[in-house]
């Protein structure tokens, strides 16, 4: 278990970290950073829905015994994301700001983002429970969503007047709220007897939501026919990798 606790934190750390991003696309042309980040949103959706359905579906079904119970759970997992969008608020784009996008009110962002983040944490903190390349797996996918919607956060905040170190600041604070879910988790994990049959199917629903909800609307705006199929291959890219992330379990 202390290995568990080890490859979480540090997971959730790294995770922590690409709040500090933003910092570096300051100088970045926005229409070139907009083409970007669009392709890293959809890796990053490909990802989750590999992670879900090649993962965690096929250990769902080998560690809980009540399979009959499962499409109900990743239902649950998948309203509770939605509540929690509805309750705090939270939207988190990952297009930065800009007089044709703008964004939400700063500290409704921060509220909203550190809620995400927590979820986050939970979601790294149960995959690790469940198996190492699952967290892995989990670790990347997160990683990769994180790092534009981390851009966007950044850019919102320096929107809304704050200072560049202000905002800095700000954004590493929400971003934080990772490792407290992270750590919330972990000691859920450790007092609750077969917790796995709660947090596989929640942290799937948890994938399929945030895949299905947050990043694909905004890929689906996309109509020109060229940089469509390469949102595509990224994508299927995303499922790849998680693909072959089983030949290491």
């Amino acid at each position: 278990m202390t290995q568990v606790w080890l490859y979480t934190i540090v997971s959730v750390f790294i995770v922590s970290s690409i709040s500090l991003i933003g910092v570096l696309t300051i100088s970045f042309n926005l229409e070139r950073l907009k083409k970007i980040l669009l392709f890293l949103v959809s890796f990053a959706a490909g990802s989750l829905l590999g992670g879900a359905f090649i993962h965690l579906l096929p250990e769902a079904y080998d560690e809980i015994e009540n399979i009959e119970m499962i499409p109900y759970l990743i239902l649950l997992g998948i309203v509770s994301f939605f509540i929690i969008e509805k309750i705090l608020c939270w939207r988190h784009c990952h297009i930065p700001t800009s007089e044709e996008h703008p964004h939400p009110m700063a500290i409704n962002n921060i509220i909203g983002d550190g809620a995400h983040n927590f979820i986050d944490g939970m979601i790294i903190a149960g995959s690790y429970l469940v198996s190492f390349p699952l967290g892995l797996a989990t670790t990347v996918a997160v990683i990769l969503h994180e790092i534009p919607q981390e851009i966007g956060d950044f850019g919102i905040l320096l929107h809304a007047g704050f200072s560049r170190k202000k905002a800095l600041f700000f954004n590493y604070l929400s971003a934080f709220t990772a490792v407290i879910g992270a750590v919330l988790t972990l000691m859920i994990g450790n007092s609750i007897t077969k917790s796995n049959e709660f947090l596989i199917p929640f942290t799937i629903g948890g994938f399929i939501y945030i895949a299905t909800a947050d990043l694909i609307p905004e890929l689906v705006k996309e109509n020109k026919l060229g940089r469509s199929i390469l949102q595509l291959l990224s994508l299927l890219a995303g499922i790849g990798i998680m693909a072959l992330l089983l030949l290491i379990e």
